[in-house]
């Protein structure tokens, strides 16, 4: 298996399981409802809707990315707000994230791993290639995945 297969598996597995650590992503957002996920129950804090339409940019991000594109986000494009809290929305909303999300591990899958030491088009860091920005996402999506778990918390649905 090549690395990048073993990155689209780990990138899968965060968002839709099974992942080794507990429930993925897609798992825990199971039943939540468009009332619950539109919550905001901690001040300051975003809440689960924000975080999975963060979620959808960065894979966004990161698949525009991989195609060669140095693509940065906006503070609006990072956590966009909140237009529609309708169950139809929220449905569109997942169903959006799981389309960005099967294309990111399709590409990641068949991107070449010769390619995984370049670094990412518009990052100056150093550090910052393929590998490690890939490797980042499944990072990325359980991160906020544990606070999807405690936001579900205030308001079970």
């Amino acid at each position: 298996m090549s690395e990048t297969a073993r990155l689209a598996d780990q990138i899968r597995r965060a968002f839709e399981g099974p992942a080794w650590h507990g429930d993925s992503l897609l798992e825990i957002l199971a039943g939540v409802r468009a009332e619950t996920a539109a919550l905001r129950p901690i001040q300051n804090a975003h809440g689960i809707w924000e975080l999975v339409l963060h979620i959808a940019a960065w894979d966004d991000v990161v698949l525009r990315r991989t195609g060669g594109a140095a693509v940065t986000l906006t503070d609006q494009q990072n956590f966009p707000a909140l237009q529609d809290a309708s169950e139809n929305a929220w449905l569109r909303t997942l169903t959006a994230a799981k389309k960005t999300h099967n294309d990111l591990v399709k590409i990641v899958a068949a991107f070449p791993d010769s390619r995984l030491e370049e670094q990412v088009p518009g990052m100056t860091e150093n550090d910052y290639t393929f590998y490690y920005m890939l490797s980042g996402v499944a990072q990325h999506e359980l991160y906020h995945a544990g606070q999807i778990a405690l936001l579900k918390k205030f308001n079970p649905s």
